[in-house]
């Protein structure tokens, strides 16, 4: 299958303008379309929708996008085994992350990586709601879980140890829990969806965050408000020790049960589609993370 013309097709799905994709690659407008109509004809399903305002994907040009981008990753490190192709990478990379994450310590150090990398865009999707990797053709994510899906690979970032905090306010008004049992006639601040968590002690003693079955629910669907309400006085919460470790250090929050913490594998690994070959763009996406956050994470230097 001609990559040129797959070229063309992702950045007219990309940008919804077959002129301006054509302009990218230094193609006339006649020729883009003439190359897109081929490779429709070759596939035999249209890609794109046209009418004289607008250019839409098509259900099935949005099925086979995915597949048009691995196959150009795939010619891309194919290339770069034999010493080819571009000496800087280039190109879009998608990437999710949790944003409470991000925001703490991705997008600071992203002026050093566009610096590094001006040929890269980055496309970034911040939000502690998970993304399907594949179905919206993501290159990378951030993932703070147990590493579960079979058809993702990862690297491991940074270690994720989560913990149980209160504001000293919280507790001066509904008391200090001594045992996990005592965690039922409290305030629990969780996301809508949150299980039962296993809690583990030093000494082999187990206890449970449910807040299903305390005497308070709140309800938040994102990481930096449960913090912001935790400080506020609203009750207890689970949080990791990346997002906290400033506001344990200042006295804003104190860790409720300091002898558990809760008992999961989660890491923050940085994972992508199984079927995928690393581009270079990745790659040094990965590399720079590793360097800047995983070798000597902050939340571990206190």
């Amino acid at each position: 299958m001609d990559t040129d013309s797959l070229r063309l097709f992702v950045l007219a799905a990309e940008k919804l303008n077959i002129s301006a994709a054509g302009r990218a690659l230094g193609l006339a407008p006649a020729v883009s379309s003439a190359r897109l109509a081929k490779l429709e004809q070759t596939l035999g399903a249209d890609l794109l929708h046209r009418s004289t305002r607008k250019v839409s994907l098509s259900l099935e040009g949005a099925e086979f996008l995915p597949y048009a981008r691995e196959m150009l990753a795939q010619e891309e490190a194919g290339r770069a085994a034999l010493g080819q192709g571009q000496a800087t990478p280039t190109g879009k990379l998608r990437f999710t992350a949790p944003s409470t994450f991000a925001q703490l310590y991705i997008a600071p150090i992203l002026p050093l990586f566009l610096k590094a990398y001006p040929g890269i865009t980055l496309d970034l999707r911040l939000s502690d709601s998970r993304f399907d990797l594949i179905e919206g053709s993501f290159d990378l994510a951030i993932r703070n879980s147990a590493l579960e899906d079979t058809s993702l690979k990862g690297r491991k970032l940074a270690s994720d140890r989560r913990i149980l905090c209160a504001s000293p306010a919280y507790l001066a008004e509904h008391g200090t829990p001594a045992r996990p049992e005592d965690l039922i006639d409290h305030n629990l601040i969780s996301f809508a969806d949150q299980e039962t968590r296993p809690l583990a002690g030093p000494n082999g003693q187990t206890g449970a965050f449910s807040p299903r079955d305390s005497q308070g629910q709140l309800i938040i669907d994102d990481g930096l408000s449960q913090k912001i309400a935790t400080i506020a006085g609203a009750g207890i919460s689970i949080n990791s020790i990346w997002s906290v470790h400033q506001e344990l250090r200042n006295g804003q929050l104190v860790r409720v049960l300091p002898a558990y913490q809760v008992a999961d594998e989660t890491v923050l690994w940085l994972v992508y589609p199984k079927a995928n070959v690393l581009s270079a763009k990745v790659r040094v996406f990965i590399d720079f993370l590793l360097d800047h956050i995983g070798k000597k994470p902050a939340w571990e230097q206190e």
